[in-house]
């Protein structure tokens, strides 16, 4: 049986889960913020994305379980976005994460780009962006501090002209 994948808003029963998960240290090593988020900090984070109307908080579900969660945040025509999926998700799980809350911005919010970034010292980010079609546009350089060390940041953009010909 294939699984069912869905896309729905974050609601605040999701926040202990997203926590979790992006307190985790595989994710959170790849983030631009790197300590521990608190429950309060964490609380205040999604009360603050709740007020604009521009930010899009995404848990993309399988089978009903949450698998995985992404940010779309659009300026415009575009949107910057952000993701990570359950660090005990299943193999494939992103890239299915990736197609569905691409689907999703170029069909439901009729977007003409996503714009990503990912720190240079993550392969697996930028070899997912490289895989969903996402051209690197641009780097820059020691753009972020991460403990102590400034690194680059790769910028990726994805055309809606160029997904939907795939």
């Amino acid at each position: 049986m294939a699984d069912v994948e869905t896309l729905r808003q974050v609601d605040v029963t999701d926040l202990p889960i997203l926590r979790r998960w992006r307190n985790h240290p595989d994710i959170r090593r790849y983030m631009y913020t790197q300590h521990e988020i608190t429950a309060h900090e964490h609380q205040a984070w999604f009360e603050r994305m709740q007020t604009n109307p521009q930010v899009h908080l995404l848990m993309y579900v399988e089978d009903g379980t949450p698998r995985g969660y992404a940010q779309l945040t659009v300026k415009a025509h575009r949107a910057d976005w952000g993701f990570y999926v359950s660090p005990d998700a299943k193999k494939g799980t992103g890239r299915k994460l990736g197609h569905t809350v691409l689907d999703y911005a170029f069909h439901e919010l009729q977007l003409e780009k996503v714009c990503g970034e990912a720190l240079s010292f993550n392969e697996g980010s930028i070899a997912f962006h490289k895989a969903l079609g996402f051209t690197h546009e641009g780097t820059l350089r020691a753009h972020a501090c991460i403990r102590s060390d400034f690194v680059d940041v790769f910028c990726f953009g994805l055309l809606k002209a160029d997904w939907l010909t795939e």
